[in-house]
C-alpha cells in the first residue's frame, strides 16, 4: 500500500527551489520553444516542429524555386517575345487542391489540440483490494452517456504490490468487458496477491503523443486575477486564501530572473490536473505558461478557464501575454510545482497566515498520479 500511496517527506513551505530556473525562461538569441513540462505541451510542440515546419520549409523552398525559375526562364532577354497564352486548366486545379490538402492536414490535429485545451478533463481513478481469490474486478463507468468509457483506450489498468506499481497490458495482462455499460469489469489473467491493489483510471482525455494517458479531473482550482500591474490567486479549495503576486525588484534575483521572478510564486502539487480561472479587475491581461502550453485571457466580467498538469517538479515561467498598458512587461508569472506533501505544508503555511487553522496533517498519504502515469507509458510501450 505504501508504494502505491507514498507518504514522501514533507520540505520546507518555502519549497525552496534554487532560483536559477533558467531552463525554462527566455533566453537572449534564443528561437525554439521552452521545454514542455506536461504531455500536452509535448503534443504542441509536435504539432509545431512535426508539421507546420515541415509544411511551411517545403512550401517557403518550392515558391523560391518557382521564382527563381520565371526569373530565370521567362525573362525578357529570354523571351524577347512574349507567349499568347494565359491559361492554363491543370495548373490551376492543382494550386487549388493542393492547398486544401494541405490545410486539412493543419486542421485536423489542430482542432484535436484545440479541444483537448479547451475541455477540462473529467477522468477518475479508482482502487480495488485483491482477495487473493479472485481475478475479476468491476468499476463503476458512471459519466454522462456522450463521456462514458465505451473502448479500450479509455482505460488503463495498474498493479499495485510490496514490490511497486505496474502499468498492465490490454489483451496481455487483462480483459475488459461491459465497455459502454455502468460497469465495467476487468479480468486479469493472473490472481493479484491478498491485500493488493488494482488501480483503473477511466476517461476519454487522452493526452501524450505515443503513450497516452488518461487525464484525471483536476484536484485543484487555481483563480488568476489580472490586474495593473501584477496577479492576484486564490485557492478556493483550501479555504480561499488570497495573495498578491508582483514582479520582484532587480536587487531581489538575478539578472536572468529579472523581470520573470516574483515575490510570491503560485505552488501547486505536480502530477495533478490543475484547473486555472481567470478573470481582470480593469483591462485585459492573459495568463500564459509557456512550459505548459497554455494561455487564457483575462477579461473584466468573464470568467475563462483553462488546465494544466506538470509531470515534473521545478519552477516555471510566464508574463502576460495581452498588451494591458505601460508596466506591461512588469507582470511575470511564476508557478512553483512540488511534491503533494510540500505543496500540503505551504497550503498549511497560507492558511495560518490567513487565520486559519492548518488543513492537512504532517505526513501526507495520497496517490502518485504522476508514478501511475509513468507505469502506464511503460505498459503502453510494450
Amino acid at each position: 500500500m505504501n508504494k502505491i500511496y507514498a507518504g514522501m517527506a514533507a520540505v520546507s513551505a518555502s519549497t525552496g527551489v534554487a532560483l536559477a530556473q533558467t531552463a525554462n525562461t527566455p533566453v537572449d538569441g534564443g528561437y525554439g520553444m521552452l521545454p514542455a513540462a506536461s504531455k500536452l505541451a509535448e503534443e504542441v510542440h509536435f504539432f509545431h516542429n512535426g508539421i507546420l515546419m515541415p509544411i511551411i520549409t517545403v512550401i517557403s523552398l518550392f515558391v523560391l524555386a518557382l521564382l527563381l525559375f520565371v526569373m530565370v526562364r521567362f525573362n525578357a532577354k529570354a523571351n524577347p517575345v512574349p507567349r499568347k497564352f494565359s491559361h492554363n486548366m491543370m495548373i490551376e486545379v492543382i494550386w487549388t487542391f493542393v492547398p486544401i490538402v494541405i490545410l486539412l492536414g493543419i486542421a485536423l490535429p489542430s482542432f484535436e489540440l484545440l479541444f483537448k485545451e479547451d475541455v477540462i478533463p473529467d477522468g477518475k481513478q479508482m482502487v480495488s483490494e485483491a482477495d487473493g481469490a479472485s481475478n475479476v474486478f468491476a468499476f463503476d463507468n458512471d459519466f454522462p452517456a456522450s463521456r462514458m468509457a465505451a473502448a479500450g483506450r479509455h482505460v488503463q489498468v495498474f498493479h499495485g504490490s510490496a514490490a511497486g506499481v505496474v502499468g498492465l497490458t490490454p489483451g496481455k495482462d487483462y480483459t475488459l468487458e461491459g465497455l459502454g455499460t455502468p460497469k465495467i469489469s476487468v479480468a486479469l489473467k493472473a490472481n493479484p496477491a491478498a491485500g493488493d491493489k488494482i488501480v483503473v483510471r477511466m476517461g476519454r482525455s487522452l493526452v501524450g503523443r505515443k503513450n497516452k494517458e488518461i487525464a484525471l479531473a483536476p484536484s485543484m482550482t487555481l483563480k488568476a486575477i489580472g490586474y495593473q500591474w501584477g496577479w492576484t490567486y486564490a485557492y478556493p479549495d483550501f479555504g480561499d486564501f488570497e495573495f498578491s503576486s508582483n514582479m520582484a525588484p532587480a536587487e531581489a534575483t538575478t539578472p536572468e530572473l529579472y523581470r520573470f521572478e516574483v515575490d510570491n510564486r503560485v505552488v501547486v502539487p505536480v502530477g495533478e490536473t490543475i484547473r486555472v480561472i481567470t478573470t481582470a479587475r480593469d483591462v485585459i491581461h492573459a495568463w500564459a505558461l509557456p512550459n505548459m502550453a497554455i494561455k487564457v485571457d483575462a477579461v473584466p466580467g468573464r470568467i475563462n478557464e483553462t488546465w494544466f498538469k506538470a509531470d515534473r517538479e521545478g519552477v516555471y515561467y510566464g508574463q502576460c501575454s495581452e498588451i494591458c498598458g505601460v508596466r506591461h512587461s512588469a507582470m511575470p508569472i511564476a508557478v512553483e510545482v512540488v511534491s503533494r506533501p510540500a505543496f500540503e505544508a505551504w497550503v498549511n503555511q497560507k492558511r495560518v497566515e490567513a487565520d486559519m487553522e492548518p488543513m492537512f496533517s504532517a505526513v501526507a498519504s495520497i496517490a502518485e498520479p504522476s508514478r501511475l502515469a509513468d507505469a502506464a507509458a511503460a505498459a503502453n510501450a510494450q
